[in-house]
């Protein structure tokens, strides 16, 4: 049986440094995503919507790994990455204070063996053992590639993250960046700790802004 190392080929897009601010560039990659908004007075550990959309991600997520790992021709074992969030608001500022007005996409990146038949019948397993969930028609397979970017690992809960950004957009301005976010661009968190597990102080969680040179 083949095995795929993700997350060794791809550490340094997933445990980058804590000290320091990096520049990357982020190439295409398979994800399964779904949408969704946070409704008005909740936040992503309270919204109904967000934690279907969570089960429904990370259900396909699993059946694509196991279909990938006991298919009789080629057999292919994978780990399941981390979750991804994309956020952004549609008018207003973004602020990770008030998250009743944020809209995401929540992610799963996948190898490339996953092709949109694999996971057409990945949908096609998950309806025939739980039923024809509406939530499953929201999901979708997607190239994507988020290109230039400055990153860090912050460590330690989610309501200090605006302390690592600000070093971020600090050093993007220092070195002839502009930060995207806000300008159309998305901030990115990967959620390499369990915070229903983890100790608040030393979760792990990638953030990642898109950036472009300064005129």
């Amino acid at each position: 049986m083949q095995k795929l190392d993700l997350k060794k080929d791809l550490k340094y897009l997933y445990v980058p440094s804590a000290r320091k601010i990096e520049v990357v560039e982020v190439p295409a990659m398979n994800f399964i995503m779904i949408d969704g908004a946070i409704e008005p007075d909740q936040a992503p550990g309270t919204s109904p919507l967000f934690q279907e959309n969570m089960q429904a991600l990370y259900g396909a997520a699993y059946t694509l790994k196991f279909t990938a790992k006991l298919r009789k021709e080629n057999p292919v074992d994978y780990p399941v990455m981390a979750l991804e969030g994309l956020w952004w608001v549609e008018d207003g500022v973004f602020d990770l204070q008030k998250p009743g007005n944020w809209k995401y996409t929540v992610m799963i990146m996948q190898p490339d063996l996953v092709t949109p038949v694999i996971f057409a019948e990945a949908l096609a397993q998950m309806r025939k053992k739980k039923g024809d969930q509406p939530v499953y028609a929201r999901l979708r397979l997607e190239r994507f590639r988020e290109g230039l970017c400055v990153q860090a690992m912050h460590i330690g809960p989610y309501a200090t993250e605006p302390v690592t950004i600000e070093r971020m957009k600090a050093f993007a301005q220092e070195n002839g960046y502009q930060d995207l976010v806000g300008l159309g661009g998305k901030h990115h968190e990967i959620y390499m700790g369990d915070p229903r597990r983890a100790d608040p102080a030393k979760l792990r969680t990638v953030l990642r802004h898109p950036v472009q040179k300064a005129d």
